[in-house]
């Protein structure tokens, strides 16, 4: 359960992400008595669903390709992290300019395209975006299948139930809390980014093992905190980013970003 821990959490957010908006899609089409465009909602969530699959199919592909090639594998994943972070960053800050007034945000823009491709293209956008951070995650963090289907699963029996009104909730509040540990999870992309590049650099003979580069902040990788297996670390790996032995560079570059970025979210909302 352990391994599949990580997967979970990181799709059952995105998926939640993307059901809530397909909710608010829905109910404002069925508001304004445009319940007939309903059917090019789903023609775009089954569209962004194959659009999500194909890119996550060619990141592992890529993947698995480089990995055959030893030590330029961890090189290549190396970089791919830190686009990966380029482009989740993108995303976070759409959502800190839009996520408090997400709502009137999809609405206008329903209101706005209601015709038949008008509807399909929004839906596809916005639920394409999420499928993309699925596969991006599910790519650096080497999720399996079967986290990724229960995070999934969770999040559609979740998002049904506030669907159907079985209890009520802020939308915009959910929101707050996964762009929270979105930002939380690309910072630890970052950081993962920059360790794997220097373990490659190291393997390849290009950083000694005395470099200044590879020196640790702190290694408690033989205590509860292991962020792989420890009873502390790895709860704390899932939810909050923690390495239990990261290198300074990897250490600053981390919890940078998350500060900088949790930083410009305070301004944007004060």
């Amino acid at each position: 359960m352990n391994s599949l821990l990580p997967g979970i959490i990181m799709s059952f957010r995105e998926g939640l992400e993307a059901f809530l908006i397909l909710i608010l899609i829905v109910r404002f089409l069925q508001k304004t008595d445009n319940r007939h465009l309903i059917i090019n909602v789903i023609l775009g969530l089954f569209s962004s669903v194959v659009f999500s699959l194909i890119i996550g199919y060619l990141l592992f592909y890529a993947g698995s390709q480089m990995e055959k090639m030893d030590q330029i594998g961890k090189l290549w994943e190396s970089v791919a992290s830190l686009a990966a972070v380029g482009l989740v960053t993108s995303f976070i800050i759409w959502m800190i300019q839009h996520g408090s007034e997400i709502k009137n945000f999809v609405e206008n823009k329903t209101a706005i395209n209601l015709t038949k491709l008008g509807i399909f293209t929004v839906t596809f956008i916005l639920i394409a975006r999420e499928g993309v951070e699925i596969a991006i995650f599910s790519f650096a963090g080497r999720y399996n299948y079967q986290s990724i289907m229960i995070g999934i699963i969770l999040s559609i029996i979740l998002s049904s139930a506030i669907y159907f009104s079985l209890f009520k909730v802020k939308i915009a509040s959910i929101f707050k809390i996964t762009l929270l540990y979105l930002i939380i999870q690309a910072g630890y992309l970052a950081g993962y980014g920059i360790h794997e590049g220097l373990g490659a650099m190291k393997s390849l003979g290009y950083l000694g093992s005395d470099n200044l580069l590879l020196v640790k902040v702190y290694d408690l990788s033989n205590s509860v905190l292991n962020h792989k297996e420890g009873i502390v670390g790895l709860p704390l790996n899932v939810l909050f980013g923690w390495y239990s032995k990261p290198e300074w560079i990897q250490f600053l570059i981390q919890y940078g970003f998350t500060g900088s970025l949790l930083t410009y979210w305070f301004r944007k909302n004060k």
